[in-house]
């Protein structure tokens, strides 16, 4: 089994590290670039930034702040929320990124995502999904956009397949039900998308223990597992998590630290 990655996530709302439930009612927790480094420093294998509002605002991401935070860092970083272009790929790159998360934009303008593994390459371009349980979709899942605010048309195994032959090179994928919710993550959502597409799937939403992460890595089949609300609330830290999941089997960096290699 290769090895699993342990990714945080830091969504951003007017300069603040914030996080709800189910993307509501959220709350402060601090300074992104405060976080980024805490994270790196304690292990994190990658994390996201994403700018939870600037889609739904119909504006760009703030580029001031991803450049504060990948100096901070020195791992790799994905930055989503409002990238509309090539030319918004160009710019997180050159700020420090190396990946970009397109979501709503890839919904709405789908040859976005063929542009950009054109001009930067697959392993550039990532796929963000938000996923609604909906018995009426015939995988049982819908896509939504604008940061749960828009319920679409799209079907999210047929959104994913497609997004995969444009050219992504991961794909993130977050459970609206789960989000936020720290009771476990959507493992069916999960394994559906991880079982029908060759890419990395990361998967995301409804970390709460070390459990939750082994159950998605393993019985999800997902290739890494997104966290936020489990270190941000300081109930666990990536060194713990790290530990938890190498005693039960699941092969984990061991990268403690900036130093460590």
């Amino acid at each position: 089994m290769l090895e699993k990655r342990i990714v945080v996530c830091l969504d951003v709302r007017d300069g603040k590290t914030t996080k709800g439930v189910k993307f509501k009612g959220n709350v402060d927790v601090g300074d992104p670039v405060e976080m980024a480094r805490r994270y790196y420093e304690e292990g994190a294998d990658e994390l996201v930034f994403y700018d939870i509002t600037a889609s739904a605002e119909r504006r760009g991401i703030m580029r001031e702040v991803v450049e504060r935070v990948a100096a901070e860092i020195f791992v790799p970083f994905c930055v989503g929320g409002g990238i509309a272009s090539v030319e918004d790929m160009r710019a997180m790159l050159l700020a420090g990124a190396e990946k970009v998360s397109v979501n709503t934009q890839a919904v709405l303008n789908p040859e976005i995502i063929d542009q950009g593994a054109k001009a930067f390459g697959n392993q550039c371009v990532v796929l963000g999904v938000d996923a609604l349980r909906d018995e009426a979709m015939p995988s049982g899942y819908r896509v939504v956009i604008h940061g749960g605010r828009t319920v679409t048309q799209r079907d999210l195994l047929d959104w994913v397949r497609e997004a995969e032959q444009r050219g992504v090179g991961e794909v993130v994928l977050n459970s609206i039900d789960a989000d936020g919710t720290r009771d476990g993550y959507e493992l069916t959502c999960t394994r559906l998308v991880s079982e029908n597409v060759s890419v990395p799937v990361v998967a995301s939403g409804g970390a709460g223990v070390s459990r939750h992460l082994i159950e998605v890595l393993r019985d999800g089949r997902a290739d890494a597992a997104l966290i936020a609300s489990m270190v941000h609330f300081g109930g666990y830290t990536i060194p713990q998590i790290k530990a938890d999941l190498a005693a039960a089997g699941i092969p984990v960096r061991r990268r403690i630290g900036p130093d460590t290699g």
